[in-house]
């Protein structure tokens, strides 16, 4: 019974890495591409079909390229792991939640 429980917790955490594994565009093949969120068999035709033209250089020319990813498909693809040349999309960085006001003492006391 402990050696199930442990071979299913390894298997969690084996798989949890591949859910936040970087795919950088100009290495990646369809499969790896077809992994990242956002990105289906048609979409990654076309980002191979684009990079067979050559790489991309940066996410301006990604985007510019590749039909149907504008700046908002870009910045999602980029937050699901998708990089360009090792670089993440400028911006795509999740927003830290903003800081809240400490309350120093009850009223009324």
């Amino acid at each position: 019974m402990m050696k199930k429980l442990l071979l299913a917790v390894a298997a969690l955490v084996a798989t949890m890495g591949f859910a936040f594994a970087q795919v950088d565009v100009n290495k990646a093949d369809a499969a790896a591409l077809d992994a990242v969120k956002g990105i289906g068999p048609a979409k990654s035709k076309a980002i191979l079909d684009e990079r067979a033209k050559g790489e991309f250089k940066d996410w301006a020319d990604f985007e510019a390229r590749v039909k149907g990813v504008g700046e908002k498909n870009a910045m999602k693809l980029s937050e699901a792991g998708l990089m360009v040349n090792g670089k993440s999309r400028d911006g795509a960085a999740a927003k830290p939640a903003a800081a809240k006001p400490m309350q120093t003492a009850a009223k009324g006391k």
